[in-house]
């Protein structure tokens, strides 16, 4: 089935491709899916999340960062900062209100980030084997002498994984991502925040969301330990702690609202 899609361009030579779904709801806040490392909207956990919204009536949203997907661009500019310009274009022109960031791997990064500019538009985050600053873990520490004199020499290094394709990694990506760096200090946001992570992880290592939990200054972090989980949380048992923790933070939304009214 072909997957139909909007396509953004907040600024000439950007293309940015994504599916909404409206909802209904007055009182649910929106849920925006934020992507991997080369995932791009059609994944699992970005579409069945999307049928879960649908049954609520709450609004959705899934997108590809440029280089990925649907949009336009070249997958090896893409850096950190241009993934976070467009998780922000997407949240300032596909969504209204209050919204539910989702971010898996490095879509954990990014949806810290996008927390930090746009602090009012967030009623909470659901980190999935969430991995920030997971640049300069795989330069330090996954990479050999010849991948980082390579990386210098040319630019680009393709490093295997558990797909059929290898990561291309530009250099430009490490450089520009030091920009972004947040595990050295505090993380300013105070939203709830939901982190789930497998202990069997072999690419983002679970003491990455004990870190997490560390730096952030929310008064309300939880993590929940999946202890057979792997990168992928992909099964049907995962899926449902993804959703669980949306609907608990949307449910948290509507108490406080009422509250208010």
């Amino acid at each position: 089935m072909t997957l139909l899609y909007q396509k953004l361009e907040p600024r000439p030579g950007v293309t940015i491709a994504y599916r909404r779904f409206p909802g209904k709801s007055k009182t649910l806040p929106g849920v925006v899916f934020l992507g991997g490392f080369m995932s791009d909207m059609t994944g699992k956990k970005a579409a069945w999340l999307e049928e879960q919204c649908e049954k609520r009536q709450q609004s959705y949203v899934r997108f590809d960062y440029r280089g990925h997907g649907l949009s336009g661009g070249a997958f090896e500019k893409a850096t950190i900062g241009s993934r976070l310009q467009d998780a922000l274009d997407i949240l300032d022109s596909a969504t209204q209100g209050p919204q539910i960031l989702v971010g898996s791997s490095m879509g954990g990064w990014i949806m810290l980030l996008a927390a930090l500019q746009r602090p009012d538009r967030v009623a909470g985050l659901v980190g999935i084997a969430a991995a920030p600053d997971f640049s300069e873990d795989v330069y330090k520490h996954v990479f050999t002498e010849e991948h980082r004199r390579h990386l210098e020499k040319t630019g680009l290094v393709y490093l295997p994984n558990e797909t059929d394709k290898p990561y291309p990694l530009a250099k430009e990506l490490f450089d520009e991502a030091k920009r972004h760096l947040l595990l050295h200090a505090k993380i300013a946001i105070n939203a709830p925040v939901r982190l789930i992570h497998g202990k069997k992880d072999a690419e983002v290592p679970w003491k990455k969301s004990e870190k997490l939990k560390e730096q952030l200054t929310s008064p309300d972090v939880k993590i929940t330990w999946v202890a057979d989980g792997d990168h992928r949380l992909s099964r049907d048992q995962d899926l449902a702690l993804i959703d669980e923790a949306v609907r608990e933070l949307s449910h948290a939304h509507q108490m406080k609202l009422a509250a208010n009214s």
